[in-house]
């Protein structure tokens, strides 16, 4: 449980191990530089939540609840009493003080979600439960209770709403296609949303290898002696770094409708973040808190933002991004690269046919774009 085993909403366990508390720690702390500066401009804005909470009249929440309530297990210390001592823990350690209910679904497709406008509700499902070692579980709760306390569940709900009003509206061409590019804007902020609930949950369970144990297993199912971790994080290696510039644009592609991130790439990046200074900084109780989070700046978060991306593109070994830095650095021949990374579509061979017609015998590879679905 606890760091100290000391007791919580009148619930007392001792410690399996000792973990740092993290006192009124924002959740600035733990966010992804481009979730953090599009929720920093969200908590300026005025009235921002004064209208949400008008909206949630529109939005099926009030459904959720009773639909949970209803047909689902909701988590006690009477039903799924490991999983509450869990959640109890999470809340303790990220010092959030209203603990959300959680419920536990049939569903034998692995997967949790944070949604509610004025609480947020935690949805676990049985396929997770069983997936997962107890601290794999620890991780994937932090990880819930993090998008609780970074105010996600308000903004991942606007998004199921606005999912489900582009399905109705697909008959209007403007309507549809407004709406489409929203969700697609916010799916992306998601994306980045999920990287840092990620880090939320490895504040909690504080142990690196289970938490990307668990996004192993929620790729590759419960036969943990047939997998590795390290051979795990190899595939992101090679995920992003392999193909040409054809393989970029399907990367882009296969995301676009998804509102998580591969697991690969997820493990990746929570690895990168457990070994970085800012994670030991946390650790070591050097933190933003939450009384400071009115007198955030928009312009510096923006600026970190900006600056993250800028990095990526540096370092990114993806075929377009080097491309990207090249341009930006102003290398020569940059055509000829991109008709070189590209000449697989459309290129014909010699002699094929006259000029401007097609050749005799198409031999273009079919395409493959079809995009994945979400998963974990």
């Amino acid at each position: 449980m606890s760091d100290d085993g000391r007791e919580h909403n009148g619930h007392e366990r001792v410690p399996s191990r000792r973990r740092t508390r993290f006192p009124g720690i924002s959740s600035r702390a733990y966010e992804h530089p481009a979730d953090r500066s599009a929720l920093v401009a969200l908590r300026k804005l005025s009235g921002f939540d004064t209208v949400f909470k008008a909206l949630s009249g529109l939005l099926p929440e009030r459904s959720l609840r009773l639909l949970f309530l209803s047909d689902s297990v909701r988590v006690s210390d009477q039903q799924f009493a490991h999983l509450n001592d869990m959640l109890l823990d999470a809340c303790y350690i990220l010092d959030l003080e209203k603990v959300p209910p959680m419920y536990v679904n049939q569903d034998p497709q692995p997967n949790a979600m944070c949604v509610g406008l004025d609480e947020p509700v935690i949805v676990v499902t049985t396929g997770l439960v069983e997936l997962l070692d107890e601290e794999e579980m620890r991780a994937v709760i932090g990880h819930e209770v993090g998008h609780a306390l970074s105010g996600h569940a308000v903004y991942r709900t606007i998004l199921l709403f606005l999912t489900s009003l582009a399905v109705r509206v697909a008959w209007i061409p403007l309507g549809s296609l407004a709406i489409t590019a929203i969700v697609t804007a916010l799916r992306e902020w998601f994306r980045k949303s999920e990287l840092s609930a990620d880090r939320a949950g490895l504040l909690v369970g504080q142990d690196p290898q289970a938490s990307m144990r668990g996004l192993m297993k929620i790729a590759g199912g419960n036969h943990l002696h047939e997998m590795n971790v390290d051979a795990f994080l190899r595939q992101a290696e090679e995920y992003e770094a392999s193909g040409d510039l054809r393989d970029s644009v399907l990367k882009i592609l296969n995301v676009l409708p998804r509102s998580h991130p591969f697991a690969t790439v997820r493990a990746a990046e929570l690895k990168k973040w457990s070994q970085s200074r800012d994670y030991q900084r946390i650790l070591d109780g050097h933190y933003p808190r939450r009384t400071e989070d009115q007198d955030a700046s928009v312009g510096d978060s923006f600026r970190e933002s900006a600056a993250h991306y800028a990095h990526h593109v540096k370092t990114s070994k993806d075929p377009l991004m080097k491309l990207v830095n090249d341009l930006a650095g102003g290398a020569g021949d940059l055509g000829g690269r991109v008709r070189r990374g590209f000449e697989g579509f459309t290129s014909a061979p010699p002699g094929s046919g006259a000029k401007g017609e097609p050749p005799a015998d198409d031999t273009r590879p079919p395409s493959d774009g079809t995009p994945s679905g979400d998963r974990g």
